[in-house]
This record gives structure tokens, sequence and C-alpha cells, in this order.
């Protein structure tokens, strides 16, 4: 009876081996792919952060102009420190135009 026992479970644990075996030679598969795609930048990716680049260069521009046009309006009504910020002001805007989209 003792050996009748086991023998009778071998052929269920034939499954459970075959289980183990084969995710132990597919793993070093799956951890090098797991890589890869970190590692890697899709297209979409890609795409999504060059597109948030240059929103995020337009937001600038923006608040730089917007800051240029209160700066002017005080100029011209007299405000001497008005006029340098402006000046400051205008070269940052030159400045992010060359940078473009970086």
């Amino acid at each position: 009876m003792r050996l009748l026992f086991p023998l009778l479970c071998l052929p269920l644990l034939g499954g459970c081996v075959a289980s183990v075996v084969g995710d132990v030679v597919t793993a070093p598969v799956k951890v090098a792919s797991k890589t890869a795609d970190v590692l890697t930048t899709s297209q979409s990716e890609a795409d999504e952060n060059r597109g948030r680049a240059m929103r995020e260069h337009e937001e600038r521009l923006g608040k730089l102009s917007r800051k240029a046009k209160k700066a002017q309006n005080k100029c011209e009504d007299g405000d001497r420190d008005a006029c340098e910020r402006l000046e400051d002001i205008e070269q940052e805007i030159a400045k992010e135009r060359k940078r473009a989209y970086r």
C-alpha cells in the first residue's frame, strides 16, 4: 500500500514538473524582451514626447510675449525700469526661439 500511493501520484506530478521546466526555459527570453522594451522608445512615445516639448516651448513663448507686452505698455507710459525689463525679455524670447523644441 505504501508503494502504491506514490506510484499513483507520479502521473499527476509529470505536468507540474513540465510546467516548471517550461517556465525555467522561457524565463531568460522573457527577461530579455522586457529589458529591450524598457530601454527602447516606441514611435508613439517619441511622438508624445515631441508634442509635449512643442507645447511647453509655445507656452514659454506665450508667457514671455505677455510679459513683454506689459513691459512695453509701462515703458510707453514712461517707466524706465520697464524699458530695461522689455529689452531683457526680448532677449529671452530670441533665445527661446533659437532653442526650438528640445
